[in-house]
């Protein structure tokens, strides 16, 4: 048998390389309390065998689904090679799925086998489990439910000798199905084969876009939830392809600690992780103290460094933003502390990788310019985005409605609106979807406005609404630091940031109300997806009934119930 090029090569087979090459050298390490466990490529190797033998020996049959839910660890990566080197296809789960949410993707996906691990609660998703469906517990984690099931995971792994030899995995092969968030519906699960992760990170190594390939010291800090493609891909699959180690966050309590002790080479995070990490800063240097430092010559370094260092970012070469676009103003604030935050666009169906940032070449007020081997063009009609790469889904699993509707002649349809600079920089304007009709008729883009309120720390989440309203209307969640504040402080900021969000929109645009919500908008109460992603439409029908109310209240700032006296 020919030995393969690394372009040829799926995910599985950098793993036996690095399991060969570097064999007593440290794959993962996971935190418990103060002290990490280390687990090296050959003791990975060993348990991934006996599981992968395992799982065949309790019937799956070649192509079978097993899913997982469990929060990031070391047992989730492992599984998720048992799966690979079995012969199965994986379908990793939001670790805060409801139990109502589990219940539907499970059947959704025709799963044989449920991987529990790591999690808040157990006890009630498990009464909600398809009938006769097994499982598999991971060992405990302290801190977290305990988990009865049906199988545990270190009985299997003892009693069963290990796969023979190193079973391969064809490139065009389904590898997983990554089921959405469902922020309109029904989840939807997104089929990817082994050639798609191959080919974006091949592109990597050929065109260095983010120079993640090179050198041997490659650290990486998983967190993020590693059923999102996101995390897969630069986090897991990367780690694979470079023969880099994994650390675990153990918690949100010892996030920064562990960050701190990881010191990532790479590092990706969402905005509203980035703007927690300004607010921090803040605690201890406000804004003014901040400026004044940087603004002295002989200082500022040092400054610089001793802040990248207390985050546990001062190795890191790559730092990426993305899931939502980023504030133009919070991404030059990190610039000026030496920490360029390159943007990412790209979704599920593309397998992570669509538009980057150039780190030489940032451009406000877009999300970058296209990967190359990607193409970009905008619907004339709707301003969509439509996109087409080597990588691209193979379609929604069970469901040939919705990829007929996604997938049309070579190209995805992406869902957001956009337009392509004359120099090839991609700007978006909002989710084509999310677009709603004022009362006058007038067609309203929301995300503009909401974006507007992310330059605001008083603001935690916000959803532009006003459906059959003369004009829209704003509905905020404080941040902790909006929460703590004066209510009279809360009001004139927000109204400043309205008037600066309405002094760059048409009349028929303006917000004319803003709304701080008493109910926190969370997973549990539906408000949210599993990716944090706000449902508009769960939203609306909530709160339909008092739009009138609010819209006639003779302040521009509303306190939707008890809020303003709390805060007091």
């Amino acid at each position: 048998m020919e030995p393969m090029t690394t372009d040829q090569m799926p995910l599985l087979d950098h793993f036996y390389h690095w399991e060969n090459q570097r064999p007593e050298e440290v794959f993962m390490r996971q935190p418990f309390g103060p002290l990490w466990t280390d687990i090296t490529w050959r003791e990975a190797g060993a348990i991934v065998r006996r599981m992968a033998a395992a799982l065949q020996r309790l019937g799956l049959q070649p192509g079978d689904v097993v899913a997982t839910y469990s929060k990031n660890c070391y047992h989730w990566v492992l599984a998720d090679l048992a799966i690979m080197m079995g012969g199965f296809v994986s379908a990793p789960l939001y670790p805060n799925l409801t139990g109502p949410q589990l219940a539907e993707v499970l059947e959704l996906s025709g799963a044989k086998l449920l991987f529990v691990g790591k999690l808040d609660d157990w006890t009630g998703p498990a009464r909600f489990l398809p009938e006769g469906i097994p499982t598999i517990a991971f060992p405990h984690y302290n801190g977290n439910d305990r988990v009865a099931a049906d199988y545990q995971w270190d009985e299997l792994v003892q009693a069963s000798a290990p796969i023979a030899g190193d079973p391969r995995r064809e490139l065009d092969e389904l590898w997983t199905i990554i089921y959405t968030s469902g922020t309109t519906g029904t989840p939807k699960g997104v089929m990817h084969t082994f050639r798609a992760p191959t080919a974006l990170m091949e592109n990597e190594r050929t065109h260095r876009n983010l120079l993640i390939f090179g050198g041997d010291d490659h650290r990486f800090f998983s967190y993020l939830p590693l059923n999102h493609i996101a995390e897969r891909i630069i986090v897991e699959g990367a780690a694979l392809m470079t023969g880099g180690t994994i650390s675990f966050a153990e918690s949100l309590d010892t996030f920064a600690r562990n960050l701190q002790e990881t010191r990532p080479t790479l590092f990706m995070a969402v905005p509203r992780i980035w703007t927690k990490f300004q607010l921090g800063i803040y605690e201890r240097l406000p804004p003014k103290t901040l400026r004044t430092l940087l603004g002295i010559p002989v200082v500022k370094n040092l400054v610089k460094r001793k802040i990248k260092k207390g985050l546990g970012l001062n190795h890191a070469r790559i730092t990426l933003t993305g899931a939502a676009p980023t504030p133009d103003s919070l991404k030059e604030w990190y610039q000026n502390l030496g920490i360029t935050l390159q943007e990412v666009y790209a979704m599920t169906e593309n397998c992570g990788g669509c538009t980057l940032m150039p780190r030489d070449a940032i451009k406000p007020g877009t999300v970058g310019r296209p990967l190359p081997n990607v193409k970009v063009k905008i619907d004339p009609e709707t301003e969509e985005v439509l996109m087409s790469a080597p990588w691209m889904m193979q379609g929604y699993f069970r469901d040939e409605q919705h990829t007929r509707e996604v997938l049309q002649n070579g190209w995805l349809r992406t869902g957001d609106r956009g337009h392509l600079t004359a120099d090839g920089y991609l700007t978006l304007s909002g989710r084509v979807n999310d677009t709603f009709k004022s009362a006058k008729g007038k067609f309203i883009v929301p995300a503009p406005m909401e974006w507007g309120f992310a330059e605001n720390p008083l603001v935690e989440q916000v959803c532009v609404t006003g459906l059959a309203l003369p004009q829209p209307v704003a509905l905020l969640v404080l941040s902790e630091i909006g929460k703590e504040s004066d209510p009279s402080e809360v009001e004139a900021s927000l109204t400043e940031t309205m008037k600066t969000i309405n002094q760059n929109l048409s009349s028929f645009e303006r917000l004319h109300r803003l709304v701080i919500m008493d109910e926190p908008w969370e997973v549990d109460n539906g408000l949210l997806t599993p990716t944090m992603k706000i449902r508009r439409n769960v939203l609306h029908q909530r709160y339909n009934s008092r739009f009138q109310e609010w819209y006639r209240h003779p302040q521009s700032v509303v306190w939707s119930g008890t809020t303003k006296a709390v805060s007091k």
